[in-house]
C-alpha cells in the first residue's frame, strides 16, 4: 500500500507525506542502505532527506540516485553559516551523492541567535544558497531546527527570506508546551498561507535515554511497539498539510512506513487517545 502524496509547498513536486529521514543511514553499511531502499520503494516513498553531517548518509544514497534519480526528491543540509564554507559544503554534498543538483538545500538546525544572524546576513550562507539556486545547483531552499524556540525562530526566518520549506518537531508531548504549541500553530498557518512545505520530526519520540543503554541508533528513546507507533504516526498525520520525516533507525523504518501507509484507512486518534498513551508509558519531553 503506497503512502499518500501531497504538494511539497510551491515546489511543484508531489512528495509522499512520509519522507525518508536519512539520519538512519549515518552508520549503515551499503548493504543495509540498499535494503532500506527496497522498503522505501515498496511504500512509494519518493522524498529523501539527508545532511552533510549525517555520517555516510550522502554516500549511501549515491548508488540509489545512480539508478533512481528521477524517482526521488532529494534534500540535504549544510551546517555552514558563511557563504564560502556553505558553497564548499554544497559541492562536497553533490559530489558525494553523485548528482548535479539537489531539490532542496537546507540550513541545518538554524537555531542559535548568533549563527542565525550570520547565516541570513550579507556574506552568510543565504548568499550561497541564492547563488546556487540561480545556477541550478539547488531548486529550493529551506531551514531546519530543534528545540522549543525553533518554531518562533522559523517565523523570524520567514520574515527575513521566503524559504521554500521548514522543518520542526511535532508530537503530542511537545505540543503540550503552551509556548511551543502557540508558535508552531502560527508557523503552520504562515506555511499554509504562503505555500511553504512544513516538515515535522520526532513523531515517535518517547523520552530521553537518561542513562539507559541505547537499543536504537536514535539520540532519544523512540516508541518501538507497532500499536504505539500507529497512534503517534496517525496523530501527527491527522494534521493537514504536514510531512512526517521517518525515524533515524533502520529497524524501526518499516514500522513507521507501515503505520503511514494505513493512515488513510483509519480513524486518527484524538488528543485524548494520545494523552492516554502518554500517561500509560510515561512520556518525557525531549525539549525543556
Amino acid at each position: 500500500m503506497a503512502i499518500a502524496q501531497l504538494p511539497f509547498g510551491h515546489t511543484g513536486h508531489l512528495s509522499s507525506r512520509t519522507l525518508f529521514g536519512g539520519a538512519a543511514l549515518s552508520r549503515a553499511s551499503q548493504a543495509e542502505a540498499d535494503q532500506a531502499l527496497e522498503v522505501l520503494l515498496t511504500y512509494g516513498v519518493n522524498h529523501i532527506d539527508v545532511a552533510a553531517s549525517y555520517g555516510d548518509a550522502e554516500l549511501r544514497i549515491a548508488p540509489w540516485l545512480a539508478q533512481h534519480r528521477d524517482q526521488f526528491f532529494v534534500a540535504t543540509k549544510t551546517g555552514a553559516r558563511r557563504a564560502k564554507e556553505a558553497r564548499e559544503e554544497l559541492h562536497r554534498s553533490l559530489e558525494r551523492m553523485g548528482t548535479d543538483h539537489v531539490d532542496l538545500w537546507q540550513f541545518h538546525n538554524l537555531a542559535d541567535p548568533i549563527e542565525w544572524d550570520t547565516a541570513l546576513s550579507p556574506g552568510g550562507a543565504i548568499e550561497a544558497a541564492i547563488a546556487a539556486k540561480q545556477e541550478g545547483l539547488v531548486k529550493a531552499i529551506g531551514i531546519t531546527g530543534h528545540g522549543l524556540q525553533i518554531a518562533a525562530t522559523h517565523r523570524r526566518s520567514l520574515d527575513r527570506y521566503p524559504f521554500d520549506a521548514v522543518l520542526a518537531p511535532y508530537n503530542a508531548i511537545t505540543m503540550r508546551n503552551p509556548y511551543y504549541a502557540e508558535q508552531f500553530n502560527a508557523l503552520a498557518m504562515t506555511c499554509a498561507t504562503r505555500g511553504i512545505a512544513l516538515q515535522t520530526i520526532k513523531s515517535i519520540a518517547y523520552r530521553p535515554w537518561m542513562g539507559r543503554d541505547r537499543t536504537t541508533s536514535t539520540w532519544y528513546e523512540p516508541l518501538t511497539e507497532q500499536a504505539d507507533i500507529d497512534l503517534a504516526v496517525h496523530w501527527a498525520l491527522s494534521r493537514p498539510n504536514i510531512f512526517l520525516n521517518t525515524v533515524g533507525d533502520l529497524q524501526l523504518l518499516p514500522k513507521v512506513l507501515d503505520a503511514a501507509a494505513r493512515f488513510e484507512s483509519v480513524t486518527p486518534p484524538d488528543d485524548a487517545a494520545m494523552g492516554a498513551l502518554i500517561d500509560r508509558l510515561g512520556f518525557v519531553p525531549l525539549f525543556v
